[in-house]
């Protein structure tokens, strides 16, 4: 038979048993406690770590960021100052610009006021040349200064090729053309021309001279014929003599037939030294005074000599070709050159 327990020895192990269980409990609560305050320390360990690694990042980034403000205010003031710079610089370019163009129209003004200056100097010269070849061609009797001084003012004008010159080239080519078809001058034929003439002054007869009688051949059969009687011959005589005294003649110049031998003698010198004063003025290249001695020598041979004479007649043709000649040996003047030129210097 199983023994009854005694129930106060079988309260105090149930309480025992409580007990151990109550602690055992509470331990473990509080191991349980400890690990979850552990744990809890643990994780609030590593969120304080994450929050203040984030903190380190935040104030790292937050001085990048300063920095980085910083270094942009700095670039800002940097790129203002280089855009004042840029503006400076700008403006002053432009002022340079503004110069250099002033300078370049005044460049171009000056090379326009050259060039005007170049072609005026160049119109100058050549007509002074021009005007000096013309004197020298009137001294020597030659056309050769003047054509050499229109070739050479020819090339000259072609070589500055310029456009308001155009007028002067044509004008001197045209004077250049003139002087190639101009005729020779002969003067040694005619300053013979003027030599007969001074000879032909000595055979002149003039109005007042009464001319020579012709006589014309008698015939053995008239002579034959005529009368023998002694009286003829002094009847006959004495009609010549009648005839001689009157002449009947047409006078277009009444003072001709007034002169006496003394003035008919110094008529034909006065003719011979106006034209040996005509021949001095041809070889000095004094054409017009020349010219004007022929024409009062051929007026007093026309009026004081007699027009039906042959040497009268011989007389007034060379006076007449002599003229003719005189005309052709004036030196020609280049009035289209020397105008084309003034109107060149003129800017018009």
């Amino acid at each position: 038979m199983t023994p009854h327990p005694d129930p106060a020895q079988a309260a105090v192990p149930a309480s025992d048993g409580s007990a151990k269980s109550k602690s055992a409990s509470s331990f473990w609560m509080t191991l349980l406690a400890l690990a979850v305050a552990v744990l809890a320390l643990l994780v609030s360990a590593q969120v304080w770590q994450k929050i203040t690694r984030i903190q380190e990042q935040l104030a790292k980034q937050s001085a990048d960021a300063g920095q980085q403000s910083l270094e942009a205010k700095a670039w800002a003031k940097q790129a203002q100052d280089t855009v004042k710079d840029s503006a400076a610089r700008l403006g002053l370019v432009e002022s340079r610009l503004g110069e250099v163009a002033l300078q370049r129209s005044q460049l171009e003004e000056l090379i326009q006021s050259l060039s005007r200056s170049r072609d005026e100097n160049l119109v100058v010269d050549i007509e002074a040349a021009l005007r000096m070849a013309q004197q020298q061609a009137q001294l020597t009797g030659s056309l050769e200064p003047l054509l050499g001084a229109l070739k050479s003012a020819q090339q000259r004008v072609q070589r500055a090729a310029q456009p308001r010159l155009a007028p002067v080239q044509r004008a001197i080519e045209k004077d250049l053309e003139r002087l190639r078809t101009q005729q020779a001058f002969d003067l040694p034929g005619l300053l013979i021309r003027l030599d007969e003439g001074v000879a032909l002054a000595d055979g002149l007869v003039f109005a007042n001279q009464a001319p020579v009688a012709a006589t014309a051949p008698r015939s053995a059969a008239s002579e034959a014929a005529l009368p023998t009687a002694w009286w003829v011959p002094g009847f006959k005589q004495i009609g010549e003599q009648l005839m001689g005294l009157v002449r009947i003649s047409r006078i277009d110049a009444p003072e001709a037939m007034l002169l006496s031998p003394e003035q008919i003698f110094f008529l034909r010198e006065n003719i011979k030294l106006k034209l040996l004063n005509a021949r001095l003025g041809l070889l000095a290249r004094q054409y017009d005074a020349a010219r004007t001695d022929m024409v009062h020598v051929s007026a007093a041979v026309r009026r004081y000599a007699d027009g039906q004479s042959r040497k009268t007649q011989q007389m007034l043709a060379l006076l007449e070709q002599a003229q003719q000649q005189t005309k052709a040996g004036e030196v020609p003047r280049l009035d289209a050159s020397l105008v084309a030129l003034a109107t060149a210097a003129a800017g018009r």
